[in-house]
């Protein structure tokens, strides 16, 4: 019995170790838990009933050279769906479409997202209407996971002024998604896709911040949370531009109704971008948000192509203004001296071997200098001179200069000139070994030779200066890149200059163009194009008060316009008098050049006095 009773007791002391024991480390765990482990479980906690949610910094503003806007934001709405099961996101898309307007193509590539999941917010649109954010607003109950934000919305003031110049931009795609410039970015985020917009991205674009929802235990959003603290996004930087909005504005005012074309214009001292205009263009506001994939499609398949930016990609035959690159050429050489004349007079056509190769004036212009050459703009003079100059060595110096290269402006797309590289070029393209000949076409700016209106430009810059020729510039911090120099003498380029201030005096191609107030000097250029139409119209010039240095450069190239000096020519001058006229501050006029005042009946005294001047 006594026995019996000992191993009772030892089993019951046993027990109640046991029980000590197990009651230990219940207590520990709790204490673990409670008190131990009890920032983790809040924390745990908050992630649970708390979503971050990114929100988007404003863009940069863009301004012009005077401050005016060119770029800017306004308040906007984005909507998302928080992620939940496929077939629940699917739903809730085709519901909404009820009230915000998303076309089929959009809604497609919406629901590819849905089946490819991730842990993000899916972003149905960055640009919804007021109204539709009231209605859904007001449903909000039927759209539980719905996610309505404000964010910023991309303006562009200038509308279709700058569309070409400031570009637009867009949703962010998967392929910029994977590279290191974007490596913090979202599905959602808008960024630059064209112009100045996607150069400068990194200035504008600016860094995001961070907000917290709070969410219920089906993932649906309950409302705002301040208990933690957020992360402020940070805006972009505003970018200046060398660009002036004023004479942008003329310029779309004076060019030619119904025709394509562009009109460039540099500050002469800095080489600066004052003007980059491409007719026709488009409204990039329609592309501030999501781009509407039909409107993109309507714009791609417009035969005028409005997305072209012809000043910058746009690459057709130079024309006679070349003929201002030849006598550069020959000059540098040293094969011709300003007061030379051609062994040949013109007479309407010159003879090479078996070929007659036509002058634009069949009567001729007789025996010229280089000065009297260019204001005749005299085909004849310039065979022989190419032919003095070699095609080898044309096509040597040409290159040299950067005619088959692009000029380097701080833009993200510019078509380098097509320009042969060496004589092998024709037997390669054309399929036959290039004669000497061909120095005849190349030499007028005809041939196996094509310029953007920007190179042109930035050629005349050049010679508007003191031979050397900047990379043009839209950024008014950013350095000009080197761009390139002719080695000629400075008399040399005088008597160049003063050639193109003969073709804007009596007997000129151009005499009709000329300014009172301001010494303009130019070329003319009537262009075949191997197309069917008129032919294209240029004029190169450069201007300035009299007796002073050139101040601007301007290029005017207007396809099929079909006459250099009726069509390009008083576009040039009138955009160069109304920049001068603001920048010394004169009266602005409507009657600009000396055709205007004959029409208008003004005194023409002015013009009759122009040599003596």
């Amino acid at each position: 019995m006594s026995r019996r009773r000992n191993r009772h007791s030892v089993l019951a002391n046993r027990a109640r170790m046991a029980v000590v024991v197990l009651l230990g480390i219940l207590a520990a765990v709790l204490f673990r838990a409670q008190v131990l482990r009890a920032t983790d479980w809040l924390l745990q906690s908050e992630r649970n009933r708390l979503r971050p949610l990114t929100v988007p910094a404003p863009r940069g503003i863009i301004r012009d050279r005077d401050g005016r806007v060119l770029a800017d934001n306004i308040p906007g709405y984005s909507v998302s769906i928080v992620p939940d099961q496929p077939d629940s996101m699917l739903a809730t898309l085709r519901r909404l479409r009820e009230h915000l307007d998303i076309p089929g193509g959009r809604l497609d590539a919406l629901s590819q997202q849905v089946r490819a999941g991730g842990p993000r917010p899916l972003l149905v649109t960055g640009d919804a209407p007021f109204d539709a954010v009231a209605a859904l607003e007001e449903r909000r109950s039927g759209f539980p996971r719905l996610l309505i934000e404000p964010r910023p919305k991309r303006r562009y003031p200038a509308g279709q002024l700058g569309a070409h110049v400031i570009g637009y931009v867009g949703e962010i795609n998967e392929v910029e998604l994977g590279q290191p410039e974007f490596e913090d970015a979202e599905p959602g985020w808008i960024v630059g896709r064209s112009g100045v917009e996607s150069h400068y991205e990194s200035l504008l674009r600016g860094n995001a911040g961070t907000r917290y929802v709070e969410v219920d235990a089906a993932g649906r959003i309950v409302g705002s949370f301040g208990g933690v603290q957020g992360v402020a996004a940070d805006p972009g930087e505003d970018v200046d531009l060398n660009l002036d909005l004023e004479l942008m504005e003329w310029i779309h005012q004076v060019f030619p109704d119904g025709l394509n074309g562009a009109v460039v214009a540099l500050d002469v001292e800095t080489g600066g971008v004052l003007a980059l205009y491409s007719a026709p263009a488009y409204d990039p506001n329609v592309f501030a948000g999501v781009v509407d994939a039909e409107e993109w499609s309507r714009l791609v398949a417009n035969r005028q192509s409005p997305l072209y930016h012809r000043a910058v990609t746009g690459t057709y035959p130079p024309g006679s203004p070349w003929k201002l690159v030849t006598a550069a050429i020959a000059l540098d050489l040293g094969v011709v001296t300003p007061d030379e004349h051609m062994p040949v007079p013109c007479r309407g056509a010159y003879a090479y071997g078996n070929r007659v190769a036509g002058c634009w004036d069949s009567e001729g212009h007789g025996s010229l200098d280089l000065p009297g050459a260019i204001q005749h703009s005299c085909n004849v003079y310039f065979y022989q001179l190419g032919l003095r100059i070699g095609l080898a060595r044309m096509l040597g110096v040409g290159n040299r200069m950067g005619f088959g290269n692009q000029c380097g402006i701080d833009l993200p797309q510019e078509s380098g000139g097509i320009f042969p590289e060496s004589v092998d070029f024709w037997e390669r393209r054309f399929g036959y070994r290039a004669q000497e000949g061909e120095v005849l076409s190349l030499a007028i700016g005809q041939g196996p030779n094509d310029q953007t209106p920007l190179k042109m430009a930035q050629f005349l810059l050049a010679i508007a200066r003191d031979g050397s020729a900047p990379a043009p510039t839209l950024y008014r911090e950013a350095e000009p890149a080197e761009g390139w120099r002719l080695d000629i003498r400075t008399e040399h380029l005088e008597e160049i200059r003063e050639g193109m201030r003969r073709v804007m005096q009596p007997g000129g191609t151009a005499h009709l163009s000329s300014l009172e107030h301001f010494d303009l000097l130019g070329k003319t250029g009537t262009v075949e194009h191997g197309g069917d139409g008129p032919e294209h119209a240029w004029f190169t010039g450069v201007a300035g008060p009299f007796g002073d240095p050139p101040e601007i450069v301007l290029v005017a190239m207007v396809e099929l316009g079909g006459s250099g000096s009726a069509v390009a020519a008083p576009l040039v001058a009138k955009a160069a008098d109304f920049y001068l006229r603001g920048k010394h501050g004169m009266p602005r006029d409507t009657i600009q050049t000396l055709r205007e005042y004959f029409m208008a009946g003004r005194n023409t005294a002015w013009a009759n006095t122009r040599e003596s001047r």
